[in-house]
């Protein structure tokens, strides 16, 4: 991806986290016709979710010595490009979860804090409401991105599900499909709603489901032993012209509709 189409907002525990100019273009349609300022903001929180999200599974793979190219935030959702995979099903499924985790976290800690102070409400011009909806959204977040729709998080529990019971390019090419079975049930809800986000997560969910069977044959056809002898990197915060071969392409989405109002 060409560094002009995305800013890089700072770097965390080693890795960049980068805007994608779509976002912008995002934000300034639900400010002007969805929400308002409080649309905008409450987006803004969520994205900042999901920035903490990525996270989890940034730092959950740096345990077990796999590195971080780069964090990019769309307007569907945050992008981690990972160099490698857990190389054990139980790995890749902790590194899946972590993210997940991270937003059930943030609605437990938010959450009791509302509940014990008092200020729990579904009125979003309270600050209470605000910060309720936030932790709503949290739980939906990760609640949404569990389901095995790969190469969202579920779906990479589902392919190291598959992997203790086939090899690991068979396990990508059935979790694929059962991506691309997601893919086109988000295509028919955004017909269905007109909800033109749903069709653009349907294309991001086909295509790197795609690519990531792709690169699992091929690593299985050019040695024997496939993907046990990919090397981990460290981590860098060095960014690529676009995604490189050997790049792993970890989706998660906000599926909420871009609005305010709860």
């Amino acid at each position: 991806m060409k560094q002009k189409q995305k800013w890089k907002l700072g770097t965390w525990f080693g890795t960049g986290v980068y805007l994608h100019w779509s976002f912008l273009a995002f934000l300034a349609w639900v400010f002007l016709f969805s929400g308002g300022i409080v649309g905008a903001l409450f987006m803004v929180s969520i994205f900042a979710c999901v920035v903490a999200h990525e996270y989890g599974h940034v730092l959950m793979a740096r345990r077990f010595g796999i590195g971080t190219r780069d964090i990019t935030l769309y307007p569907i959702g945050g992008v981690a490009a990972l160099h490698a995979l857990p190389k054990k099903p139980s790995e890749e499924i902790a590194v899946a979860l972590a993210g997940p985790a991270v937003n059930v976290g943030i609605a437990a800690v938010l959450g009791v804090g509302l509940l014990l102070t008092g200020q729990w409400s579904t009125n979003m011009a309270l600050p209470g409401g605000f910060l309720t909806t936030v932790v709503v959204a949290n739980l939906f977040l990760a609640a949404f991105n569990l389901l095995p729709a790969f190469p969202m998080d579920g779906g990479r529990v589902l392919r190291a599900w598959l992997a203790k019971r086939h090899d690991y390019a068979t396990a990508t090419d059935k979790a694929a499909k059962v991506g691309r079975v997601f893919a086109g049930f988000f295509a028919f809800i955004a017909i269905l709603k007109g909800a033109p986000m749903f069709l653009v997560l349907a294309a991001f969910v086909y295509l790197a489901a795609g690519a990531e069977r792709r690169q699992a044959f091929l690593e299985r056809d050019s040695s024997p032993l496939g993907w046990v002898f990919r090397s981990p990197t460290s981590p860098s915060d060095t960014p690529q012209p676009r995604w490189r071969d050997g790049d792993v392409i970890d989706v998660d989405v906000v599926p909420m509709p871009p609005s305010g109002r709860r």
